[in-house]
């Protein structure tokens, strides 16, 4: 069978989801229905937000459906109707079986890790955050458990030194576009060998939960390259961020960090968090085993600039200190 005979529905959300979607229908296969999350007030208007899946299937003319509740019986007689015969699911909400085992070939889903390592809502940045040297794309049978289905598919991509959250999420998102279109064409054709992920040592797994702002906060105490690894793996969102106290204010002031690099150092004498400048083309802030030098940075309240430029209005510098 021709992977554009079967009648597919598209679950997702956020942007990654979109080039895979936009993709199906520029080949030709038959979307019959896209689903995705309610609009969602947002901002300091509080308007209705549209996901970036809804307004691409807007665009490409796709009929659209918005339950808020996944076992709602409207929602489940509307998915019936589209007698779907394959489900796709990126970056959307945790499907119960009802739906994920209705269409007549099941539904898969596409995840941007090389399962079963970085299960969970952010594997890219954990893989970056954790000093990765490679990660990829899988696609994968859903079953009752998160991101622990039978295996279809996987294609590795480097993690480079300069990556970071924002570089691999570009990358994975066009190569897991290829995959996608794959994964229908080889389950079409009744060509899929799916892998169990069985008999797994789960003390060898590293998770990938969500992120919350508390845990992009900068540890100066840890080494440098661990440093690094975290702002390249949070930049540029949600960023990681550091408190700054000035001598005898007293109160806390906050700075995201985009980039950054380590310089090795031996300063036995010199507490972790210690900034250095020479007020300007550099600041640098010690770490556990030498300096992390800033390059780029947002002041609370102000623009995000590059250091040599921020350093033009902060005369002060010298007087902070960075802690936990």
């Amino acid at each position: 069978m021709n992977g554009k005979e079967l009648r597919i529905v598209f679950m997702g959300t956020p942007e990654f989801a979109v080039p895979s979607l936009r993709a199906l229908v520029a080949g030709g296969y038959n979307v019959v229905g896209v689903v995705t999350s309610p609009d969602k007030p947002a901002g300091r208007g509080q308007r209705l937000h549209e996901s970036d899946v809804k307004i691409a299937a807007r665009e490409l003319g796709l009929p659209i459906l918005q339950p808020v509740k996944l076992r709602d019986p409207e929602f489940v007689e509307a998915m019936r109707a589209l007698q779907p015969d394959l489900g796709i699911v990126i970056a959307f909400r945790m499907l119960p079986e009802m739906i994920w085992a209705m269409p007549r070939l099941g539904t898969f889903n596409l995840h941007a890790s090389l399962l079963p390592q970085y299960r969970g809502a952010a594997p890219i940045n954990w893989a970056i955050i954790n000093g990765e040297t490679e990660t990829g794309v899988t696609t994968f049978l859903l079953n009752h458990e998160i991101d622990k289905g039978a295996i279809i598919g996987q294609i590795r991509e480097p993690i480079h030194p300069e990556d970071t959250i924002g570089t691999m999420y570009d990358r994975l998102m066009r190569i897991g576009t290829g995959l996608v279109l794959e994964t229908v064409e080889r389950i079409a054709a009744g060509k899929i060998q799916p892998i169990e992920q069985q008999g797994i040592d789960e003390t060898t797994l590293h998770p990938a939960p969500k992120i919350f702002k508390e845990d992009c906060r900068i540890d100066w105490s840890k080494p440098g390259k661990r440093i690094i690894d975290f702002i390249r793996g949070l930049s540029p969102y949600p960023a990681a961020w550091t408190a700054m106290y000035r001598d005898g204010a007293g109160e806390e002031q906050t700075a995201k960090i985009f980039a950054a690099r380590f310089e090795a150092a031996d300063h036995p004498e010199i507490a972790c968090g210690t900034v250095e400048s020479d007020g300007r083309t550099f600041i640098r802030v010690a770490c556990a085993d030498g300096w992390v030098r800033l390059e780029e940075l947002q002041i609370a309240g102000k623009k995000r600039l590059p250091v040599h430029e921020l350093l033009l209005g902060w005369r002060d510098v010298l007087q902070y200190r960075f802690e936990k």
